[in-house]
């Protein structure tokens, strides 16, 4: 079912104060950016060669990653398998031990993605992405 893993996501209160960091110092390569979910979200792909770094930051006063900026400040918060059918993953995990914590959301680039529930990852923020 997995064929990858898709990229690593850093959450941050302010995507060019990081971008100074990964693209500036890193040298790492913006592929793109975009702001989904309905402007709750803009997320920034960066090249790291074999995977990607994706920047989360969230735009909204009321989105849940402003509460875990305020508990966790910014950082590592998960990372995402790709696979090629969101809605069979969906599906099919639960019945792996993997439940599913949220529903199917919107990805970047046309993907779609859902969250697993962290509790059965031991405690590892996992998101599931592809069509």
């Amino acid at each position: 079912m997995f064929k990858g893993l898709d990229h690593l996501a850093n959450v941050v209160p302010d995507t060019e104060e990081a971008l100074k960091v990964w693209r500036d110092r890193f040298g790492l390569k913006v592929l793109y950016s975009e702001v989904v979910n309905a402007g709750a979200v803009r997320l920034t792909h960066l090249d790291l060669g074999n995977t990607q770094l994706q920047l989360v930051e969230p735009l909204t006063a009321n989105h849940p990653l402003m509460s875990w900026l305020a508990r966790n400040d910014l950082g590592l918060h998960h990372f995402c398998f790709k696979v090629d059918d969101v809605a069979r993953a969906q599906a099919e995990l639960p019945q792996r031990g993997l439940p599913v914590a949220q529903g199917i959301h919107q990805g970047t680039e046309g993907k779609r993605a859902l969250f697993l529930d962290a509790l059965a990852t031991q405690g590892v923020q996992i998101e599931v992405t592809g069509r």
